[in-house]
């Protein structure tokens, strides 16, 4: 069964035909979209500032941008320069009512995979709801934080943000170009001249690399393999005689597998859904079998029987343009905030 986004990236007569079908539907999205930030820019529906920075790291498409690793290396660029980073996050997949702050042992299935990778992977205060006001709140009343990254949240403009950062795949940019239904933008590609930086998700591709070499850009690259079960490290070309099963439930898994196969690896693929919530069903007849998947995916699956079950990590970097502009733009607004806060 084709999934919607089959439509939005890939072309075909039948593709071009739904999409025409949904154009009416996206037309009333985008001016719902308009309306709306108008009156929120207009004060006739109230956003509500924080006392502390808050940076938005999103996107304007629907599905994985690559934005959460880069978040995770926002926060470590954060602490590297003295500050104490916190998270708040929708926690999309996780079903919390109300609003929690995520703890190591939490399962993804409460409070999302993302919010509990975040968590784990770095150790900052992290909370989830809904509400990202109250969840900012919620952070700054309960831990240090003297600044808040905001896990997607760009189009969430109750809350107010002192920059903002789009993030561009550049394996996909944005589709057919159209607004949801009919494509995968959730507000026009003009939206990115208002966004305060552009960084560009590079993946491993040395082409798409090129193409954006003088803008922001960032590569995410494999760091490094360990099984699901203990934590225990391997190397990658220990896997290059075997068939492995490859997992990925992320937003564009066909780069995770193109970095699988540069290994050396030779994988048969399982695509699942963004955020699928994995049950042991979903492993049966390879359960056994050597099985590599995301950090993601991982969060998802310690408590299934799978025997032979690694996670591979991959770690981001930045690009010297994009250091560069962080440090000229991004560490003046966090400077400055935090001096208007402590003069008031």
């Amino acid at each position: 069964m084709k999934t919607l986004d089959s439509y939005w990236y890939e072309s075909s007569p039948l593709n071009r035909f739904v999409v025409v079908v949904l154009l009416p539907l996206s037309a009333l999205y985008c001016l719902f979209g308009y309306l709306r930030r108008k009156l929120y820019s207009l004060n006739v529906i109230k956003s509500f500032r924080s006392d502390v920075p808050v940076i938005i790291v999103g996107n304007i498409v629907a599905g994985g941008s690559g934005k959460t690793p880069l978040l995770i290396a926002l926060c470590e660029y954060a602490r590297n320069r003295g500050l104490s980073p916190g998270v708040v996050s929708r926690g999309y997949g996780g079903r919390v009512d109300g609003l929690k702050q995520v703890v190591a042992d939490d399962m993804a299935e409460l409070v999302g995979d993302e919010p509990l990778m975040i968590h784990r992977k770095i150790d900052v205060p992290v909370v989830v709801s809904a509400d990202r006001v109250s969840a900012v709140n919620h952070l700054l009343e309960n831990n240090g934080c003297d600044v808040v990254f905001s896990d997607d949240g760009l189009q969430h403009y109750r809350m107010m943000r002192d920059f903002e950062i789009a993030v561009v795949d550049t394996s996909r940019y944005f589709g057919n170009g159209f607004c949801l239904p009919a494509g995968p933008l959730r507000e026009p590609v003009s939206r990115l001249n208002d966004v305060d930086l552009v960084i560009y998700n590079t993946g491993s591709d040395t082409t798409s690399e090129s193409k954006v070499s003088e803008s922001c850009s960032y590569s995410l690259r494999l760091s490094g393999i360990s099984r699901l079960r203990d934590g225990e490290k391997a190397s990658f070309s220990s896997f290059e005689q075997r068939t492995v099963h490859a997992v990925a439930g992320i937003g564009n898994p066909a780069r995770f597998f193109n970095q699988l196969r540069q290994q050396g690896m030779n994988i048969i693929e399982h695509i699942f859904s963004d955020h699928h919530r994995y049950e042991q069903g979903d492993f049966s007849g390879w359960a056994s079998g050597c099985i590599v998947m995301t950090e993601k995916d991982a969060v998802k699956c310690h408590s299934l029987v799978l025997l032979d079950a690694w996670v591979v990590a991959a770690k981001v970097e930045l690009s010297a343009k994009l250091e560069s502009e962080l440090d000229s733009r991004l560490l003046p607004v966090i400077d400055k905030k935090m001096r208007d806060e402590k003069e008031t």
